[in-house]
């Protein structure tokens, strides 16, 4: 019995996936004879909308002797989602065509429950084209090289970490306080110093957290955003990085930090930094208006709690001109030379200020990225009360793509494929196209554990600090641990999207929760195969001209096996991963008999042997 409707297949649903509005879609169903269809209706909600509409399907004759046919055609009008199913009415009751589990896809049931998503998004919604087809790499300032020259750092409230390999601080102060104020030094020249390595790695753009002036070493409490920190370096120094990794064809993204600043801060100033000014000091602050006080001083909103972490109001208009204005932080660091933004805590920023920010962005160059920190399904989160509206054309071009990481890493640690290409599948159907080649994809960052200990370690479960301190990978762990690393960073590499690459993880650095995931880049000490392996996936992403917006077919996804194939007007790749314990004899599709197997499989006969706990791919040009 064929399956009654498959919105991922473009025989049921054309065109497939997100749709420009004014689209039209066309709708097919096969529906059993035997269920006595007098007439069957699509029903359509618009998400704001309370109440449903019906569209008539028409009788198209049969598919088989037990199968009838059903079509119609719907053309959604307005930007945001939409959610449908179908409505069957037979001689003796109602049903109900609705979704199911990855297994079965669809069902007819006697009442509605679930509702298929189309998202309808801005006409001529545009992404940049730099990054499609490139490799991002993040980086953590402190910790990824220090150029060997010495700041003249006039604060005395840290502490400098002089063994480059040691870990960072963990421990709690005499005051049981966690104070990230450990620096090893790392900064903007020592960046600029490993550029060649960054090039040789396929590297297209960096990702910098934040380099703002603050006192804590990842800089999320920003103490003032118009200066670049003095451990760092100066904006001559930045201007400098971004005219040099141009040149060799990478661009540099900077990290927003919006939703908050630092309690020490000249704008807050709760320690007295920064004089008498500042809002925690003085009523009459031109920054008094960007923080909600519930009893002046002490008694204000804070992020999630963090009392050195005070909220802004992102709509008060000082606080948006101070940031988008014409000569506001955004544009500032434009005309240092960076070429977009990643937006901290994307869904904790109002939309009003992500569109005015998107302005600024684009007023001052078309092509520069925007892309924000969002962990769920960025399609259809909701948050604060609303539904939001990340990539319907306003605010982003992209989102950290934790859906596809959390598909990548169940399925590295005995997840079925079906249920990671399900994964996989509702992001390509419910994002935008112009998103999904920019989409960027990561294994591991700054807020989650490395991902070589994800893949082989033992399972965090909530253990403290102490224990991650002192817990590393065995021999045996790190030996497998690698060849999964290989696996998952091969499908990070080939997935829709835009790889980006936490540093050190190409190098096998390892290590769990904050702070223990930003050690030092191993220099002299890093894991060479696993150097090279990158490597090769960067020169793959280059050659293959389908990775870098090609369409997406899954074709196998079973037990242990999961292949896809990429295809453009030029090339097609077909990708194999077997994270099974025995090797795989593998036919692949048709038009792939010639094709050489690219990571040096076995290929005979027609066959293709895909051994345990690898990938393959084999590549034909069109």
């Amino acid at each position: 019995m064929p399956i009654p409707f498959d919105s991922q297949k473009i025989y049921y649903r054309s065109p497939f996936g997100a749709v420009e509005e004014s689209t039209p879609v066309h709708f097919r169903a096969l529906l059993p004879r035997s269920v006595h269809s007098r007439t069957v209706e699509l029903c359509v909600k618009y998400d704001y909308d309370y109440n449903w509409e019906y569209h008539r399907l028409i009788w198209c004759g049969t598919f088989d002797k037990d199968t009838e046919i059903w079509e119609c055609d719907f053309t959604p009008e307005r930007i945001g989602l939409y959610w449908y199913f179908f409505k069957l009415n037979t001689a003796e009751s109602v049903k109900y065509l609705v979704p199911s589990d990855p297994y079965k896809i669809s069902e007819i049931q006697d009442s509605p429950g679930r509702s298929w998503q189309l998202t309808c998004y801005k006409k001529g919604f545009e992404t940049p084209k730099w990054p499609v087809g490139g490799v991002m790499y993040q980086i953590f300032p402190d910790r990824f090289n220090f150029s060997g020259e010495e700041k003249n750092i006039k604060r005395t409230d840290f502490t400098r970490n002089k063994d480059w390999y040691a870990l960072p601080q963990w421990e709690p102060n005499e005051n049981g306080e966690i104070t990230n104020s450990d620096f090893f030094m790392g900064d903007l020249k020592g960046i600029t110093q490993k550029l060649d390595y960054l090039e040789k790695l396929g590297v297209t753009c960096i990702y910098l957290n934040p380099i703002g002036e603050a006192y804590s070493n990842h800089r999320y409490d920003t103490g003032d955003y118009s200066n670049v920190d003095p451990i760092l370096g100066t904006e001559e120094d930045f201007a400098e990085l971004c005219r040099q990794a141009k040149q060799r064809g990478i661009h540099v993204i900077n990290d927003g930090v919006f939703s908050h600043t630092g309690a020490d801060s000249v704008y807050f100033n709760r320690s007295g930094r920064y004089g008498d000014g500042g809002a925690y000091r003085d009523k009459e602050s031109p920054y008094f208006s960007w923080y909600k006080f519930n009893e002046w001083p002490d008694n204000y909103h804070s992020w999630w709690g963090f009392y050195t972490l005070p909220e802004v109001i992102e709509t008060d208009p000082a606080f948006n001109e101070y940031i988008n204005g014409k000569d506001g932080i955004i544009r500032k660091y434009m005309r240092l030379g960076n070429s977009g933004w990643r937006l901290d805590v994307a869904d904790e920023l109002p939309d009003e200020f992500m569109e005015n920010l998107r302005k600024s962005v684009k007023d001052e160059n078309p092509e520069a990225f925007i892309v924000g920190e969002v962990w769920e399904d960025a399609s259809n989160k909701e948050s604060y009360g609303a539904r939001r509206k990340f990539l319907l054309g306003s605010q982003l071009d992209s989102v950290m793509n934790y859906v596809f990481r959390g598909a990548i890493i169940n399925f590295c640690r005995g997840q079925d494929a079906r249920h990671t290409m399900a994964q996989i599948m509702s992001v390509i159907e419910n994002y935008p196209r112009p998103v999904l080649r920019v989409l960027m994809n990561s294994l591991s960052t700054h807020d989650t554990e490395r991902i070589l200990t994800m893949l082989a370690g033992e399972p965090l479960n909530g253990r403290d600090r102490a224990w991650q301190a002192n817990t590393k990978l065995s021999p045996e762990q790190r030996e497998r641990g690698i060849k999964l690393l290989k696996v998952a960073s091969a499908m990070q590499y080939t997935l829709p999207g835009f790889p980006c690459v936490y540093y050190g993880d190409e190098a096998g650095m390892e290590g769990y929760r904050d702070p223990f995931n930003r050690c030092c880049y191993p220099w002299g000490r890093e894991n060479r195969e696993l150097i090279e392996w990158h490597k090769k996936l960067g020169a793959l992403r280059e050659e293959c001209s389908a990775l870098w917006d090609g369409d997406f077919i899954d074709a196998f996804a079973e037990g242990r096996r999961l292949s896809y194939i990429r295809h453009d007007q030029k090339t097609a790749i077909y990708c194999v991963f077997n994270l099974g314990d025995r090797e795989e004899e593998v036919a692949p599709p048709p038009g792939y008999g010639d094709a050489k197997p690219m990571f040096g499989s076995k290929y005979e006969n027609h066959i293709l042997y895909v051994k345990p706990c690898s990938c393959e791919f084999m590549m034909i040009e069109r």
